[in-house]
């Protein structure tokens, strides 16, 4: 998914200072694509928190009605440093990228694309789609990986019953479940349901830290609850968390985990780097390829290319935004 901000931000990302308590991160709403623009709930990165692990961006939207709003509507569009993770929760999405990887993202499947060093993707609501419902994630890549072959994979995890919630374990170990999904640093992510009032307590890694994005219902760790689209977020330190659902309806959340990074990162748009220099390089070649396919044709790569050969099913790429009047900082 593209970050559709038309005047993106830098987000300079980091250690953040420990946090001594569960918090609970709001989020803002950003509209994304279709005629009439479908809204999410962003919750990740934000002032208060940029990193739960590597994990950098949570986007979370629906229940959408797509005849209201169109539905998601995001042509061909680039990411590099990155791996996109795709969670549906009801409808369908249809990816294409630029290795040549055309999928559908299904509810209770995992669609992950590894950008690398570059890559250029499109997703679609298909037109069978009433409801659009889910979660778009970004993990960030360290520094040994970040320029690494771009990918794709697909995963269906088996549904399973832990002390009565309903469990698809779709990155890491969770549950005594594994993920056979290749990542790039310590991650756990999850998808779990609870009956109305019930708990659930989840053995976990003391040196992750986790959020627990709440999709519905209410979801409370530690004494803070979140509503959907919020993150409950737990620092490192914890062996055991304990998870309860609201008193009125059943709770579905992802549990997302990880080691803290530990790297600075450079975020803008859809690019992650480490520097000014490196987004501007990310940017422009961008711009020239998209360019030179509009000008030839949409099923060649041009000489030199980051971001690959764009599919012959698309007719047109979004443009990257201006970059802001100053040189983007990185800290460290």
């Amino acid at each position: 998914m593209s970050n559709p901000d038309r005047h993106p931000s830098e987000v300079v990302c980091g250690d953040d200072a420990p946090e001594p308590a569960v918090t609970v991160l709001p989020y803002r709403e950003v509209p994304l694509g279709g005629p009439r623009a479908m809204p999410v709930r962003r919750s990740l990165p934000q002032r208060e928190r940029t990193l739960i692990g590597a994990w950098c961006f949570v986007d979370h939207y629906g229940p959408d009605d797509v005849s209201q709003t169109g539905g998601m509507v995001v042509p061909g569009h680039p990411h590099t440093g990155l791996q996109t993770v795709s969670w549906l929760f009801s409808g369908e999405v249809e990816h294409r990228d630029t290795t040549g990887a055309h999928a559908f993202v299904r509810p209770g499947e995992l669609n992950i694309m590894t950008a690398g060093s570059g890559i250029a993707h499109s997703e679609y609501s298909t037109p069978g789609t009433t409801v659009l419902h889910g979660a778009q994630l970004w993990v960030a890549l360290p520094e040994a990986d970040r320029f690494t072959k771009p990918g794709f994979e697909h995963y269906a995890p088996t549904v399973s019953e832990v002390d009565g919630a309903r469990v698809l374990v779709f990155l890491g170990t969770l549950f005594g479940q594994s993920s056979p999904v290749t990542m790039f640093s310590e991650l756990v992510g999850a998808e779990v349901t609870l009956q109305p009032g019930a708990s659930l307590t989840i053995a976990v890694d003391p040196t992750h830290e986790h959020g627990l994005l709440c999709d519905s219902g209410l979801v409370t760790l530690g004494g803070a609850t979140a509503k959907p689209g919020e993150i409950v977020f737990q620092p490192t330190g914890a062996d055991r968390i304990t998870v309860e659902a609201g008193p009125d309806e059943p709770a579905r959340l992802l549990v997302l985990g990880g080691t803290p990074f530990g790297e600075q990162i450079v975020m803008w748009w859809n690019f992650i780097g480490r520097s000014h220099d490196e987004i501007v390089t990310f940017r422009e070649d961008w711009q020239r390829e998209r360019e030179a396919h509009e000008q030839v044709s949409y099923a060649a790569a041009p000489p030199h290319s980051r971001y690959g050969t764009f599919p012959e099913a698309w007719t047109h790429t979004l443009p990257a935004p201006e970059l802001p009047n100053l040189r983007l900082r990185s800290r460290g």
